[in-house]
């Protein structure tokens, strides 16, 4: 009989909370989102203690956890808000963000134009980018092994799995799944892959991914049953939103259902500006409700089914 389902988060790079407040502030977000569409979906997740779990990777990483005072009006805004205002649209479709993303994607294409283009901020994300690529002192592989084993043992349960990765968390998590089918030779399965603000449609990302340099379908995890990719308008690291002309292939070759690309609008602001990058204001959006509300549905009603 298959056992409740789980919600198992990763998240991206920067220092985070320590890993109980942080849990607690990602899943008051979501369910503030899943509320809004679907009550008793809401009150199901929040009653099971073990339904919602996140990988804390960021402290191995960075050695320090971020203060989440620093965050915490920014989070009761964003979770007391339904949706962006006006500001929040015209800022994030502005002509300087617009003309950041088209530069990032030149960059992008050509790399020998990034030291010419990189903001401070990108700078620290391809330093730590190259840092997890590079493996230095196995800091990638403890960090994906953290991953793993909560997928293992959430399959050694029965339970069905929503894995939701935010950013560099979405390469974290393509990794870690393409070492597990190809390599390691699990039979863990994926319901849903909920990647949101990614990377994965880069070009620098997409050259260093794990399965990167094989041939055919072993190129791809093949324990993704569908994949949802959220791209919020303005995200400077989703630069190109779409991921099913990156990933089609993987159709194509049958080893996932679908790969849906959404775009949302993402209205977090932290000391007053605006970031459409943020997992809290995705987590809260009510397009990631959706995802995660028919996900939980079809997860219960087969464990009904089974009963």
């Amino acid at each position: 009989m298959n056992q409740r389902p789980i919600i198992i988060y990763v998240p991206g790079l920067l220092p985070k909370p320590e890993a109980a407040t942080h849990r607690a502030a990602l899943l008051r977000c979501l369910l503030a989102g899943v509320q809004r569409v679907d009550v008793d979906v809401a009150m199901e997740i929040a009653d099971a203690d073990d339904g919602f779990d996140i990988v804390a990777w960021t402290y191995d990483f960075y050695a320090e956890h971020r203060d989440f005072a620093l965050n915490a009006a920014a989070v009761d805004a964003v979770v007391a808000r339904t949706g962006p205002s006006e500001r929040d649209l015209a800022e994030a479709t502005s002509p300087k963000r617009r003309a950041l993303r088209w530069l990032f994607r030149l960059g992008d294409c050509m790399p020998f134009l990034i030291p010419h283009i990189a903001t401070e901020r990108m700078a620290l994300h391809l330093r730590d980018l190259r840092r997890y690529g590079q493996n230095r002192n196995n800091v990638a592989d403890y960090i994906r092994q953290g991953l793993k084993l909560q997928l293992r043992a959430a399959h050694a349960a029965r339970r069905p799995i929503l894995l939701i990765a935010h950013s560099m968390g979405s390469v974290i998590a393509f990794d870690s799944l393409w070492q597990m089918s190809r390599r390691d030779r699990d039979d863990v399965q994926i319901d849903t892959l909920l990647t949101m603000g990614s990377p994965l449609g880069q070009h620098f990302i997409q050259k260093r991914i794990k399965g990167h340099d094989a041939i055919g379908a072993i190129r791809f995890p093949d324990n993704i049953r569908r994949w949802i990719n959220l791209a919020a308008v303005g995200d400077l690291t989703a630069i190109d939103p779409k991921l099913q002309n990156d990933f089609g292939a993987m159709l194509e070759y049958g080893l996932v259902e679908c790969i849906d690309d959404r775009e949302i609008y993402n209205w977090f602001r932290l000391n007053g500006e605006l970031n459409p990058h943020a997992e809290f204001g995705y987590l809260v959006n009510a397009r990631t409700a959706d995802a995660v509300v028919d996900w939980w549905r079809t997860a219960s009603s087969a464990r009904d089914s089974d009963g």
